[in-house]
């Protein structure tokens, strides 16, 4: 398998070293408690099991690549294991800002998006789980970014002609930064989050901290959709 990291200029561990920074373990993460689905359990728990059951139906069955991923091949990333994590607003950790440009050369930073719920999703073109959640990731964005929620990709391997293709190719329409050259985003991020995989989408509350996190390919538009209105609900 080759690892995610030794595809970047540096690695993130680098990028950490120099900055003075540590990355938490994924196994022990900072200010987070308890285990996967373990807060509001209930509604999380009751949309994994309409995925559960969709999926007994219907799969990517017309598409190579998924059909790649789901049979375990094409594995040049790194896959973590799917978890589902919320965290109480009493136990998050500090505001995270980032900056970086877009693939189409505009620039997009935590100000654009402060006092937003905003999703962050981290993903490269080449990375099967990345082409398979895509539908997903952007029907939640359609559903509700009329309440006002952003939706923000992290692109962390292409060059924007690369990250534009696969925009175009999957109907993804909320833009993405091109953080491949100095693994900034990344970086700003490493602190409050572990992202030793890929994908991870992070829901962010309207301060900026990370509220929930998803590690591993989303498995379906309804979990990530009862990430985004749990804190949505939360007082503004």
């Amino acid at each position: 398998m080759v690892a995610e990291e030794a595809r970047w200029p540096q690695t993130l561990a680098t990028h950490l070293q120099a900055a003075g920074r540590t990355q938490p373990p994924l196994t022990t993460p900072r200010r987070i408690t308890g285990v996967p689905l373990t807060y509001r359990i209930r509604r999380v728990a009751a949309a994994l099991a309409a995925v559960a059951l969709a999926a007994s139906v219907a799969a990517c069955a017309n598409d190579p690549v998924s059909e790649q991923y789901l049979a375990g091949e094409n594995t040049g990333y790194i896959a973590g294991q799917f978890q589902v994590q919320e965290i109480p607003a009493d136990e998050r950790g500090d505001s995270v800002e980032w900056a970086g440009v877009t693939g189409h050369g505009d620039e997009l930073s935590s100000d654009d998006t402060a006092g937003h719920v905003t999703v962050v999703n981290f993903w490269y073109a080449e990375c099967p789980p990345c082409i398979v959640e895509a539908p997903d990731l952007e029907q939640v964005w359609q559903t509700h970014k009329d309440d006002g929620v952003k939706f923000v990709g992290v692109n962390i391997y292409d060059q924007p002609e690369s990250a534009i293709s696969f925009a175009k190719d999957n109907g993804i329409t909320y833009p993405s930064i091109m953080d491949v050259e100095t693994g900034s985003v990344k970086l700003a991020f490493a602190a409050e989050s572990p992202l030793q995989s890929t994908p991870i989408t992070l829901v962010l509350d309207r301060d900026g901290r990370v509220a929930a996190r998803i590690i591993g390919k989303l498995e379906g538009a309804s979990i990530l959709d009862t990430l985004v209105s749990d804190v949505l609900e939360e007082s503004a």
